[in-house]
């Protein structure tokens, strides 16, 4: 079941919002209004999350209070990779949570936090256990990036791509299975955390490991998943069928989805982090998304459902 509708992925980093469209976030801050306010409108007791920032900045948060934003969440979240593209180090992390507290009384979430294995699979073990070390108890829900790699081929939602050097290469090396279904290290690592810590998983258009990823995780006893929802891919023929197929395998887990990405012909600029032309429409796709997958009436009847199982 949803149990939390996410605004964005990553605002603050330009990979994932054109800076150069909207420098201080004033049209940012006006779609996520917007779009919390959908989101309530539809189910008001689906929990409302600011997309998780990228890097960790208590000004970013500072900034989305003061425009008004904060009053529209009912959490906000954070991303952290300290051993791939931050600039601190992995011992840190409580304080880094601990900053963003310090900016706001919403609850503070780890909507993705990782570890790739580009330089060997035991340092992503490392990682893992480290990682779960400090973070443990620290956060309403901890995520982990991510179960797959990225298959090589698909290439990684950036948008500067291979000029990014080893920061872009990176992207394909951060699940605990290879892309070629073999599991790395620190997959066992993982299984010793879970459920404590949930997974991130985007899934492609029409992506083929779906059921896949469906039997992993429950093999590895994961309850919380984070995925998302593209307001760019609802465009696509057969948007919804394949959306209704995602979300019904997805059912038997506590499901945080992330409505983010612009389509191209929607945009200020012709690509996914641009700020939209128009930001009702993208608050239209919020509510008609959760009106499909998490509208009231829906969630009481999977309450009832659950409750007549007991």
């Amino acid at each position: 079941m949803i149990e939390a509708a996410m605004i964005w992925n990553e605002p603050n980093n330009k990979s994932h919002w054109d800076p150069e469209l909207d420098p201080d976030w004033t049209l940012f801050a006006e779609m996520a209004i917007l779009a919390g306010q959908a989101i309530r409108a539809e189910n008001p007791d689906l929990t409302r999350v600011l997309g998780g920032i990228s890097p960790i900045d208590p000004g970013f948060i500072m900034n989305m209070k003061a425009r008004g934003v904060l009053d529209h969440v009912d959490a906000v979240a954070v991303h952290g990779f300290p051993m791939d593209w931050n600039l601190w180090q992995i011992q840190e992390w409580p304080a880094k949570i601990a900053e963003i507290k310090a900016t706001t009384d919403l609850p503070v979430w780890v909507s993705e936090v990782g570890v790739s294995s580009f330089g060997a699979d035991e340092v992503q073990a490392w990682g893992m256990e480290r990682t779960a070390e400090l973070l443990r108890g620290r956060a309403p829900r901890l995520h982990w990036y991510s179960l797959f790699d990225l298959p090589e081929a698909w290439g990684a939602t950036t948008r500067h791509k291979e000029a990014e050097g080893s920061s872009y290469y990176r992207h394909f090396h951060m699940g605990l299975i290879r892309a070629d279904g073999t599991p790395k290290p620190a997959l066992d690592v993982f299984a010793r955390h879970a459920p404590a810590f949930g997974l991130v998983q985007w899934f492609h258009f029409e992506d083929p490991r779906l059921d896949e990823a469906v039997a992993w995780m429950k093999r590895l006893g994961v309850t919380d998943l984070r995925t998302g929802l593209s307001w760019a891919d609802s465009f696509q023929p057969g948007a919804d069928a394949f959306f209704d197929r995602m979300m019904q395998a997805l059912e038997d887990f506590n499901v945080t989805v992330t409505f983010c990405f612009t389509p191209e012909h929607r945009g200020l600029a012709p690509h996914h982090t641009s700020a939209p032309v128009a930001p009702e429409e993208f608050a239209e796709f919020c509510a008609r998304m959760v009106r499909r997958y998490a509208g009231s009436a829906r969630a009481t009847q999977s309450c009832e459902a659950q409750l007549a199982l007991r």
